[in-house]
């Protein structure tokens, strides 16, 4: 019977210590930042942001893994890594070299714009700190071991007859070692097992050495605070949540660099075409004054008669002058986005801006409540707001849970075995050492169970009322501040569209304005032809024509502005553009 029950023992231990073993391998642990579904669609090919504008590292350090202790990556992570940074160089600019320009349409400008541009690879870089965090919140399955060895020798007077020595002398070397790891399921295994070797000069000592070995492994179990799976993870739950949101607020901080990007293309276009208008009043500045000096020498006029075309002239040279510099100034501007600056043989190319500014606005009539209610879906910052309400029922739930009493199941087992010479009193030595240890350890000879339920019961607890009071303002505060970002949206939808129909109406009235000014110009010539009016008359009319071929470019360059600002207060900017960021 005895042996049966023996039997059974030693079993039962084996089974446990195997369970053990496979929920602490068995973690459950899944890759950080990954979702766990299976069979999901193939995504469609995207544009590489920040394909020319990467900083990446040779090293170890470049691979955020975390890698397991003594394993090739982890050593050279950890010892040899340098943290050295390499800079890719602008990718795709010869694509768009024809003819010894940098030939660039709109599409083809905000491609280079996504590949290249520096900026917006900094703030794609903040992405990875989330990302990081979501690896740090795993961190809580991560299992550990924890060693420790010491030797102490302590030599002590004695003042008894039994202590066995006149002077004891006694030597300690005990040996710890720790394993633990938390499972999904919010269940906390332990294993421990402590070797202590001890000798001595005590006449009187049974076992000298004495080597005796523990072996202990149990669980703790929370039964009411902090149970179950849903709350375990809850940390990885929140940094999965936040990092979506900061992906979203990624995309709004993309959308308004492409805004920044395209207005610097258009500041080139509208630079440009202001100055085909300057040179062309240069032209007819230059001609009257040419004709002019033509009748004063043949005495048909005034010497008197020669200063007003000579400063009309000159102010024309100083205004061409002076959009020449801007347009140098712009192109630079344009040159930085595409990272065309970084590259000693693209920087030196001439800029050539295919889009055409000449296609008339177009009629389309837009329904307002129709695209505030699109801006209400895809506005990243309020998309970004509502994400946080997520993060804040996260935060709730884990600020409540604090508030509920504390009750852990905990159960250990624990086996025992000694070994070494013993020496016993009138007989012979019986030898001995750590095999008679070891074997009775794992022999569980001797054996120790464990159960207990320990309750902590927290009568009042300010603390974790104060930071649940806290985690409910900020999701008031949120929703709050999710209805104010819907009225911004609701107003800014409602401006842009109002300023794209005024800059359309401004395109058409200053066409007619233009066929004005060319008419009167072309009649004044005329008149002053037939000397019915003096050289003042026809330089005003020249001069109204050269501001009203410059108000239809500044009102042609502000509805593209408009229709882009729209765009970008629909949220709607990069679908658009056809513009997909991964």
């Amino acid at each position: 019977m005895s042996s049966n029950f023996r039997q059974v023992q030693v079993s039962s231990m084996r089974v446990f210590a195997l369970f053990v073993t496979v929920a602490l391998m068995a973690s459950g642990q899944q890759q950080p930042g990954v979702p766990a579904t299976a069979g999901a669609p193939a995504a469609p090919a995207k544009q590489v942001l920040g394909e020319g504008a990467q900083a990446s590292l040779s090293s170890e350090l470049g691979n955020f893994d975390a890698n397991w202790i003594g394993t090739g990556s982890w050593y050279r992570k950890a010892f040899k890594a340098d943290s050295n940074v390499t800079l890719s160089p602008p990718v795709r600019l010869k694509d768009y070299v024809a003819d010894g320009m940098l030939r660039l349409s709109l599409r083809g400008y905000l491609d280079l714009v996504i590949a290249n541009n520096t900026d917006l690879s900094i703030q794609r870089l903040s992405l990875e700190l989330p990302k990081n965090a979501i690896q740090r919140a795993f961190g809580i399955f991560d299992p550990t071991v924890t060693t420790s060895f010491g030797a102490t020798r302590a030599n002590t007077p004695t003042s008894n007859a039994l202590d066995g020595a006149t002077i004891l002398s006694n030597l300690s070397q005990p040996f710890n070692m720790r394993y633990q790891q938390l499972t999904p399921f919010s269940t906390q295994f332990f294993s421990t097992l402590n070797w202590t070797k001890t000798s001595n000069n005590n006449s009187f000592q049974l076992y000298n050495p004495s080597l005796q070995n523990t072996w202990q492994m149990g669980f703790n179990q929370p039964l009411i605070r902090n149970r179950g799976r849903e709350i375990t993870k809850m940390g990885i739950t929140i940094a999965r949540a936040q990092r979506a949101a900061q992906e979203i607020s990624f995309q709004d901080t993309v959308l308004r660099s492409m805004v920044t990007a395209e207005n610097a293309y258009w500041d080139v276009v509208n630079a440009r075409e202001r100055i085909k208008v300057q040179k062309e009043a240069l032209r007819l500045a230059e001609a009257s004054l040419e004709r002019t000096n033509k009748e004063i020498s043949l005495g048909a006029t005034s010497e008197l008669e020669r200063f007003q075309p000579e400063q009309n002239a000159a102010t024309q040279r100083i205004a061409l002058t002076q959009f020449e510099f801007q347009l140098t100034q712009f192109e630079d501007v344009l040159r930085r986005q595409i990272g065309a600056d970084l590259d000693p043989e693209a920087r030196k190319l001439r800029l050539e801006l295919t889009e055409d500014v000449t296609k008339a606005p177009d009629e389309a009539i837009y329904d307002k409540e129709s695209l505030v209610g699109v801006a209400l879906q895809k506005r990243p910052d309020l998309r970004a707001v509502k994400a946080n309400l997520t993060v804040n029922d996260y935060q709730i739930r884990n600020t409540r849970e604090m508030l509920k009493p504390l009750m852990n199941l905990s159960a250990f087992y624990q086996t025992f075995g000694r070994g070494g010479p013993l020496y016993m009193t009138g007989r012979p030595v019986v030898p001995g050492g750590a095999a008679d240890a070891w074997g009775q350890m794992f022999g569980f000879n001797y054996s120790t169970y464990n159960f207990s339920l320990n309750l902590t019961l927290p009568l009042r607890d300010r603390a974790a009322a104060a930071n649940l009071a806290d985690a409910v303002v900020n999701k008031r505060s949120n929703t709050l501040r999710e209805r104010s970002v819907e009225q911004q949206v609701r107003q800014e939808v409602l401006n842009a569209v109002t300023n794209v129909e005024s800059s359309r109406e401004g395109v058409k009235l200053a066409v007619i304005a233009l066929d004005y000014a060319k008419k009167r110009a072309d009649a004044d010539q005329k008149r002053y032809d037939l000397g019915v009016i003096n050289i003042f008359f026809l330089l005003s009319a020249q001069n109204d024509l050269t501001v009203a071929q410059s108000n239809l470019v500044t009102q042609t360059i502000n509805y593209k502005r408009n229709v882009l600002t729209m765009q970008q207060r629909l949220g709607t900017l990069l679908e658009d553009k056809g513009i997909v960021i991964d």
